[in-house]
């Protein structure tokens, strides 16, 4: 059993805090992606559960362990980094049985679990070239059966994917997500990605400003933000926000739109919206047409809507151009309200 748990950890360099008070558990066999912009801490607390990195504060356990005194080479996991490490002096047999070969494993246990992984990763009929013969996706899975050959409690993923090309990151999103599951190891993935946090996570922990704020299931954190960042943050585009007011009990006016919402004593409550929850309607809030973005299967709408920028995205059957009003409806069912001083979600 390789459950991870994070308790009160915290990370500061001189009078910079990385992270403050991080909680979290990670499942056995779970694949739990950090997710969040440069500065906000997620590779910070990568580098720790690693050991690359000593916590201010705080514990790591792993199985019922704590290991945050111990030396990496004891902690039972394995990395992969955004740089491939691939050796290029050795063949990708080698490279993948590097690390079996510096535990002294016998000959047959290293091919054992050198060609298993191989097969795993599509690498098999590659095992004879050198990383100069390999191109960069062929590289990257090199690296990523290295880590697997140890067979490690947990494997430790940096960006792996984000020196590749579009087409070929999502070729290996499907399979890495494929492989760790047939594995059977614990993951956690780092990345500034959403779009890679949303189809291979179990669950994603959003960071921002050297904490979590909220960790969920994609779907969950997609259509129930917890808070203002999250909302702004998920998504493309994300979520639209407009100042709302009380327009009587359980009820808000939002750009002339009244609108059932949360019991709240606030003076003004944070309406928020996603694109794609607005439908054209006869009666909803107007929005003067400022940009048409043609996406193919849609259109993306920015309007103007009571002064402020607001995106829809729209059927890409529909003539729509610069200068049109359009009337817009959200869903009522998509509808998140925030408080506009604690920017956490209300009910």
């Amino acid at each position: 059993m390789a459950v991870i748990e994070i308790k009160n950890v915290a990370k500061r360099f001189g009078n910079y805090q990385a992270l403050s008070d991080i909680n979290l558990t990670i499942e056995d066999q779970e694949f739990m992606v950090l997710l969040g912009a440069s500065g906000c801490g997620k590779s910070t607390l990568l580098r720790i559960i690693a050991g690359l990195e000593t916590a201010s504060e705080g514990e790591v356990w792993i199985g019922g362990k704590r290991i945050d005194h111990l030396p990496p080479k004891d902690r039972g996991i394995a990395m992969v980094f955004q740089n491939y490490a691939v050796f290029p002096h050795l063949t990708v047999f080698e490279n993948i049985g590097f690390g079996l070969r510096m535990q002294k494993l016998p000959n047959d246990e290293v091919t054992r679990r050198v060609t298993r992984v191989a097969e795993l990763m599509h690498i098999d009929a590659l095992l004879k070239r050198y990383s100069g013969e390999l191109s960069g996706g062929q590289r990257q899975r090199v690296a990523v059966a290295r880590a697997l050959a140890m067979e490690p409690d947990v494997i430790l993923m940096d960006e792996p994917l984000s020196n590749l090309d579009a087409l070929l990151r999502m070729e290996m999103r499907a399979e890495l997500k494929g492989v760790l599951a047939e594995s059977n190891t614990t993951a956690i993935y780092v990345t500034h990605d959403q779009v890679e946090a949303m189809s291979m996570a179990d669950r994603i922990s959003v960071m921002h400003q050297g904490k979590i704020v909220q960790a969920a299931s994609p779907i969950e954190v997609y259509r129930n933000p917890a808070a203002e960042f999250v909302a702004g943050f998920i998504g493309n585009p994300p979520m639209n926000f407009l100042t709302a007011t009380p327009a009587g009990t359980g009820q808000w006016q939002v750009a002339g739109l009244a609108l059932d919402g949360p019991q709240s004593g606030a003076e003004t409550l944070n309406f928020a919206i996603r694109p794609e929850d607005l439908r054209l309607s006869e009666m909803g809030m107007q929005a003067k047409v400022k940009i048409v973005e043609p996406l193919g299967a849609h259109l993306l709408v920015t309007c103007e809507v009571d002064g402020t920028l607001f995106r829809a995205v729209l059927d890409s059957d529909l003539a729509v151009k610069r200068g049109d009003t359009l009337t817009l409806t959200p869903q009522p069912d998509r509808i998140r309200w925030f408080d506009p001083v604690s920017t956490r979600a209300v009910a």
